[in-house]
């Protein structure tokens, strides 16, 4: 090529590459990245939540992706469980409300007006901070540890474990250091009064927490996803792992419906950063639907996560939106139909509809590690792709293609409806704003009312060492309305101690008069003294059951010859291990699998329970062995 058409050929390259979105390394950008939100990962009873801009308060579920300004509330007998790390908790007890106040990406703030939350942290990055604000101080923790928060009508209690450490900020600006296995009073006064105690004894509420966390821990799940993924211990309970040749690892759940397809079983909701956002009804619905791809093998949807990449990227959805003829840029009025989704394949690119405008609906691979498809070819770094001539492999499987009926996208929970009138030629992908718009109803999707805290604790103001960030939902007018039951935007934010001319709060000295004196810890018991540990109510501050070894046991499998255990119904969800919802102590029998409904095929691949398979080979150089 001679070098005038070098300089002829360029130009028209350039051209043809700003026509279209190129594939190339910058995918990962850091603007495209955003926290994770929390995940409401567990519930146990009647649980409502609300969301800036709803009209009352809902019914929780599980696996909702909780939004800046959220509020949770446990009635009576209800607990639930926030994840809002990889190994990060709140666990709050009943008669609790806890508000998700701000969520960045190296500081998340909560607030507690009433009731018992424990945070267990059992992972921090350095530089990483939680900020619990209540009605009387503020607590903010900088390194893991066990931290249990308890809001009274008078006075509010923290317990430090594990070498938790944190600092408390009070309503009149004053700061003090909380050193491990302390507990720390606070009661409202002109001073604020501090007392410390030696912590007390771990009671019922701490080990059900903590048999909680240990779950994580044990995951086989683990192996195959990066940390940062939430949920990761659910797949244990209600999946089988395998190993497919053009997928590796893949994971298969159990005792789904005839034609159940992914993205069927749930409903869309309005977040107000990623908008619509999916949340499903199974309890092990986080990671599948919002990392990976899902692929048809052997007669079963099998979840693909792909290889572990350095740092997952959280999708609220990873579905392509479709619409019926050439028209793109087509506008479908609220309630009407005309908006079809399917799951992502093996591979294939996600086009944006939230974050910031530079990528929305452009193809997009952050956070997958494995080959980049589209169209069933490879795409290299130097490939072109119209976003305009992208057909979805999935949308030629049974009953993927899917749609909801008129009037309930985003407003109510739904089966959706499979499409089984047009062909794949028919739908192109949305690369434009969805044809469907939020509504006040599109907050909850749709929930039925649920109890509400008193107005009286909703009302509480709550100190703060910064204030929640303002947010605007996007049919507000420059002055929202206001809502009757909306936790109220009023925040004691106290003045820095050097600003206010104070002194930092004294700590009492060590060995002084403040009380009746603690009563020992006792003994830990030998290992055959403690048998098996009973079930525990997490509704606590009863006295745990002393364990004894006639604790009852999980049920034991039938023996061979026996009765089997009735059937499921066929379609129907695994019934989580009593043990894991009811009582986390206890432990399901080791590697107990549910019965699975009789199928024509057997599973794909190959158990991935095998690790290694060979002789193990000498390093070569054997001097280097034991450096």
């Amino acid at each position: 090529m001679t070098s005038l058409h070098r300089f002829l050929f360029f130009p028209v390259l350039l051209l043809l590459a700003l026509s279209a979105m190129p594939a190339h390394a910058a995918d990962e950008d850091e603007d495209f990245w955003a926290p994770t939100p929390p995940r409401l990962s567990f519930i146990d009873g009647q649980v409502s939540y609300w969301r800036e801009g709803a009209e009352d308060w809902v019914g929780a579920r599980r696996n909702l992706a909780l939004a800046e300004g959220d509020a949770l509330y446990a009635g009576k007998g209800a607990n639930f469980e926030v994840q809002f790390d990889s190994r990060s908790f709140a666990r709050a007890d009943e008669d609790t409300e806890l508000s998700l106040l701000s969520r960045e990406a190296r500081y998340t703030q909560f607030k507690l007006t009433r009731g018992l939350v424990s945070f267990d942290i059992r992972s921090m990055a350095v530089g990483d901070s939680l900020e619990i604000g209540t009605p009387d101080a503020a607590f903010v923790i900088e390194q893991p540890g066990y931290y249990r928060v308890e809001v009274g009508s008078r006075e509010t209690r923290l317990i430090t474990r594990r070498g938790g450490r944190a600092v408390l900020t009070t309503a009149d600006g004053r700061a003090m250091s909380i050193y491990p296995s302390e507990e720390i009073v606070v009661t409202p006064g002109t001073p604020v009064q501090v007392a410390t105690y030696a912590a007390p004894p771990a009671d019922a509420w701490d080990r059900w927490n903590d048999a909680r966390s240990e779950r994580i821990g044990e995951s086989v799940s683990s192996r195959y996803l990066p940390p940062e993924v939430y949920g990761v211990e659910d797949l244990d309970y209600y999946g089988a792992w395998r190993v497919v040749p053009d997928y590796g690892p893949v994971w298969i759940p159990r005792g789904m419906a005839p034609g159940w397809a992914p993205y069927s079983t749930g409903t869309w909701a309005w977040d107000p950063y990623y908008e619509w956002t999916w949340i499903d009804d199974a309890p092990w619905g986080w990671a599948p639907f919002h990392y990976g791809r899902w692929v048809y093998v052997g007669g079963y949807w099998a979840w693909a996560p792909g290889p572990v990449v350095r740092r997952p990227v959280y999708a609220p959805a990873l579905v392509a939106f479709l619409v019926r003829g050439h028209e793109v840029s087509v506008r479908v009025g609220v309630g009407l139909p005309g908006l079809w989704w399917v799951a992502l394949s093996w591979g294939e690119p996600v086009l944006p509809w939230w974050g910031h405008q530079r990528h929305r609906w452009q193809p997009r691979w952050a956070g997958w590690g494995g080959p980049r498809v589209v169209n069933n070819v490879v795409i290299r770094q130097t490939t072109v792709i119209n976003v305009n001539e992208i057909h979805y492999h999935n949308a030629r499987e049974p009953n993927a293609v899917l749609t909801a009926p008129a009037g309930k996208f985003g407003r109510a929970p739904v089966r959706a409806q499979a499409e089984p009138r047009y062909r794949q030629e028919e739908f192109v992908p949305v690369r434009d704003e969805l044809p469907v718009k939020p509504v006040r109803e599109s907050l909850f999707g749709g929930a039925s009312k649920s109890a509400r805290p008193p107005r009286e604790v909703a009302a509480r103001p709550v100190v703060t060492t910064r204030p929640p960030p303002e947010r605007t939902l996007p049919w507000q007018t420059d002055k929202p309305r206001a809502q009757p039951q909306a936790v109220p935007q009023k925040y004691l934010t106290p003045p820095r101690p050097e600003e206010a001319g104070r002194q930092p709060a004294q700590r009492p000295p060590f060995g002084a008069e403040a009380g009746p004196e603690r009563a020992p810890l006792p003994q830990p018991p030998r290992w055959k003294e403690m048998g098996v540990r009973a079930p525990v109510t997490p509704a606590a501050r009863r006295p745990a059951a002393p364990a004894s070894s006639s604790a009852p046991r999980p049920p034991a499998a039938a023996a061979p010859g026996g009765s089997a255990p009735p059937a499921r119904p066929a379609g129907a969800l695994p019934a989580p291990p009593e043990s894991l919802e009811r009582a986390p102590g206890v432990r399901p029998p080791a590697r107990a699998e549910p019965r699975q409904p009789a199928r024509a095929q057997p599973l794909p691949g190959k158990p991935a329970n095998q690790t290694y398979r060979g002789q193990r080979q000498e390093p070569p150089n054997r001097e280097l062995r034991g450096r």
